[in-house]
């Protein structure tokens, strides 16, 4: 995957408030088995080809200057979990981190077309940024999941390719901010259970999704488990 993606789904983070500052890491795997990644303490929005090293499966920088994202383990977790990604964004969403800090949680179906293309979107509680205890507690959640935000934190995006990823991240954020919207005036009522399954079990038909996730669309509830109470609050 040729580094100049990265280099700009990184500035389109960037444009679209999706981080700041240094904010931030962006990876993709390459046909040998070896990653490419973001160096730290680099500007994402202003990156270029010698601010991306290459690491092995362990996070040992094989090649460029400079160390690897802080975040190489967080990285290194979602390949592992999920060979058929081929690039990982991480980014902190205000939107979405604030859904964290507030409470409001993004598992419930609330919205036809992210039921659709990510399911659902779980949280995974506080832990130490850049911390191999951070990357295990996520792993769980890359089997059935392309999306998910870290408490306190931000997001992680898994995808094809870098554009995939960056679509699910604008996904995750635009939901964000209708659910913090809407719970201006009150708790949103969320989309019945039937039809949250009716169409779940249409996206990953049509759009497909993690291979385990796909691999449970014929099952009675498909990917979504998890019980809610028919619209009511």
């Amino acid at each position: 995957m040729p580094v100049l993606d990265l280099i700009d789904f990184g500035r389109r983070m960037y444009e679209r408030d999706l981080l700041v500052a240094m904010d931030g890491n962006v990876s993709a795997r390459r046909p040998d088995g070896t990653y490419l990644c973001s160096r730290a303490g680099t500007h994402k929005g202003f990156l270029e080809p010698s601010d991306f090293v290459v690491v092995d499966s362990d996070g040992k920088k094989l090649s460029g200057e400079g160390e690897p994202t802080t975040e190489i383990f967080l990285h290194l977790a979602a390949y592992q979990e999920r060979p058929d990604v081929g690039a990982v964004l991480h980014a902190h969403p205000p939107h979405a981190i604030a859904c964290t800090l507030a409470g409001i949680s993004l598992e419930d179906p609330i919205l036809a077309e992210v039921i659709l293309t990510l399911g659902t979107v779980p949280v995974v509680p506080y832990a130490t940024t850049g911390s191999k205890a951070l990357a295990e507690a996520c792993r769980p959640h890359f089997r059935l999941r392309d999306a998910i935000l870290l408490e306190r934190h931000g997001a992680v995006v898994l995808g094809r390719t870098p554009l995939e990823a960056f679509c699910r991240l604008e996904t995750l954020e635009h939901l964000a901010r209708i659910l913090l919207l809407a719970h201006r005036v009150r708790a949103p009522t969320l989309i019945p259970r039937p039809e949250a399954i009716h169409l779940r079990k249409l996206g990953l038909g049509r759009y497909g999704g993690p291979p385990e996730a796909v691999a449970m669309r014929d099952r009675e509830d498909a990917d979504l488990p998890l019980p809610h109470d028919d619209g009511k609050r």
